[in-house]
């Protein structure tokens, strides 16, 4: 664990990080008005046309802003909940997480859309709500937590969270609609106020979860190992875990449900640059966030004028790429 980290790995990281560039200033061109690299960082920088600023600042770079936010915070969410479970299937929706959110934030959407301002916060405790009811159930005297138990119990859990968002839904079918998007994961009509909200949150999220590699490299080494050096696991494990639920509530919050990025991610990180989480982990964050921007560039233009929300476009690209995966062996 005190290693260097090979040049060539750090060279991906590097690779990623000037491909997110591209690919941002390549999606602040794309749309109804399309502009050329060119055009598009003359905007950038105040030279273009009033039109073009004002599609640019107003409406895409706020809705960008925020796709890189939330890719990087589902993404670190799904690699600290691998590390927890030491399990490559763990990720936020898996475990319940996702779903105790949703449901919170959909019962002010349609019970007490007054409230609105609190959505933020009743997802943190929605999520932390599932997460308490998967670790609590999954928690014995003998033994303690193990990565089986917290998954069947996060599958449970996930499944009775489910049936209140389908209740939800039927109880409050006619205001339904206005909350349709959010569910299916939809970043249309976000603005520079959900980026300034999403912003501190989502740096707290980042500093807790670098923080947290040494420990997340623990646990990747196994449990004996992780007793020989002297560590609590159950404690290693919750306070993991907590970071992962804050990160993935406040994603859940903002954008709804967007599944397979804390899935897949993580996973394609390890396969480019290794399991340890001293690159594995940021690699994680820029990797999240360019995926999650390719798969909204491509559901806002591939059909215009109709959107297909980022969510659904996860979910047919992502599930068949992690059966791909699967099936070369990669697990």
């Amino acid at each position: 664990m005190t290693q260097n980290i090979p040049s060539r790995k750090a060279a991906l990281l590097v690779t990623a990080c000037i491909m997110l560039v591209v690919a941002t200033l390549l999606s602040i061109g794309l749309g109804s008005v399309r502009l050329s690299l060119a055009e598009t960082i003359e905007a950038i920088l105040g030279h273009g046309d009033a039109a073009s600023q004002t599609i640019l600042w107003d409406i895409r770079i706020p809705r960008i802003f925020l796709t890189l936010l939330i890719g990087a915070n589902l993404a670190a969410s799904g690699a600290l909940l691998q590390a927890v479970m030491q399990n490559p299937l763990a990720d936020p929706g898996l475990t319940g997480v996702s779903s105790g959110a949703a449901v919170t934030v959909l019962f002010i959407m349609l019970v007490v859309p007054d409230y609105s301002y609190l959505v933020p916060l009743a997802a943190i405790i929605g999520g932390g709500v599932a997460a308490g009811m998967v670790y609590s159930m999954a928690w014995k005297k003998q033994g303690g937590l193990t990565p089986v138990r917290i998954i069947l119990s996060g599958v449970a859990v996930n499944a009775a969270f489910g049936g209140a968002i389908g209740l939800l839904s039927i109880l409050y079918s006619d205001k339904l609609p206005g909350a349709l998007q959010w569910m299916n994961g939809s970043l249309s009509g976000k603005g520079m106020g959900d980026v300034i909200v999403l912003l501190p949150y989502s740096l707290v999220g980042w500093i807790a979860a670098l923080l947290s590699i040494r420990q997340a490299n623990i646990l990747r080494l196994g449990e004996q190992v992780a007793h020989n050096l002297g560590q609590n696991l159950h404690r290693l494990r919750l306070s993991l875990s907590i970071i992962a639920v804050y990160l993935a509530a406040v994603s859940v919050s903002t954008v709804g449900l967007v599944g397979f990025i804390g899935l897949v991610v993580p996973h394609m990180a390890r396969m480019l640059v290794g399991s340890d989480y001293r690159l594995s982990l940021p690699f994680s964050l820029v990797l999240g966030s360019l995926v999650l921007l390719v798969a909204d560039t491509f559901g806002r233009t591939a059909f215009a004028p109709l959107e297909i929300p980022a969510g659904i476009v996860m979910a047919i690209v992502g599930g068949p790429y992690f059966l791909y995966l699967m099936r070369k062996g990669g697990m």
